[in-house]
């Protein structure tokens, strides 16, 4: 396993709008793996004019599909990326200097820049986002097995890198509200399994407190209408999250 090269892995689901430019911004990597959850539509055929590398897996979870796409990884160093996210070249370069220049860190938080709505999102705790540790050490780095939102445990030190990974997670209003329906049935039942306890107060205490942080707390204001239309929806997806939480749990 040669400790220089790096993996780029992919996971995606019926990505045909995204996943060729996500995979063109990471022809620099020695190797392009796909991890596909059977889609339907024309993500296998595209990503095969970029890599052999494509495998399906069955989704029972996030945290799962990520350990089942990066146990494919040739090399050591994997640089994760979702179909609806770009890497820049000069954050491409970056990657290469902290893992060559040495001594590298097992692991990178990677700041992600997200565009909605025709606009780049500086605000809303979007940008700068490093909550994503997305360039590892496959041997030191594992994700939880949570359904939504995985965590991981990395048995080593983490820096931070500087250039950003460009996000496109939403490409209308209707292609939130979709995706969020299916984020807030994982995540209710990731509350149902984990035993939390429904109160009627969450429908109106939690959206609300969403929205306010995230528009006036996170300076969603500043974002102009694309940040109080987000900072709206961020509040509904709350409200559908907790009202099916409540039709999983009730007697």
């Amino acid at each position: 396993m040669n400790p220089m090269k790096i993996s780029a892995v992919i996971i995606a689901r019926n990505e045909e709008h995204n996943i060729r430019v996500c995979l063109e911004t990471v022809r620099w990597a020695d190797e392009i793996v796909v991890v596909d959850n059977f889609s339907t539509d024309r993500t296998q055929a595209i990503s095969r004019e970029f890599t052999d590398k494509i495998f399906q897996h069955e989704f029972h979870g996030f945290g799962q599909l990520r350990n089942d796409a990066v146990a494919h990884a040739s090399y050591d160093w994997v640089f994760s990326l979702d179909a609806d996210e770009r890497a820049t070249p000069e954050l491409a370069d970056e990657i290469r200097q902290a893992i060559e220049s040495g001594p590298p860190a097992d692991g990178y938080f990677i700041p992600r820049r997200s565009h909605f709505l025709g606009h780049w999102i500086r605000h809303c705790g979007w940008y700068p986002d490093y909550r994503q540790l997305q360039l590892f050490r496959k041997s030191r780095m594992r994700y939880r097995d949570d359904v939504i939102h995985e965590g991981f445990d990395l048995n080593g030190q983490a820096r931070r890198l500087n250039n950003c990974v460009l996000h496109y997670p939403f490409r209308d209003i209707d292609h939130y509200v979709a995706k969020q329906n299916r984020y807030s049935d994982l995540m209710a039942r990731r509350m149902a399994e984990q035993g939390r306890q429904f109160s009627s107060h969450q429908l109106i205490s939690h959206p609300l407190g969403a929205f306010l942080k995230m528009y006036v707390q996170q300076a969603g204001f500043l974002d102009g209408m694309q940040g109080l239309i987000l900072s709206g929806l961020h509040a509904y997806y709350t409200f559908i999250k907790y009202a099916k939480f409540w039709e999983l749990t009730k007697p």
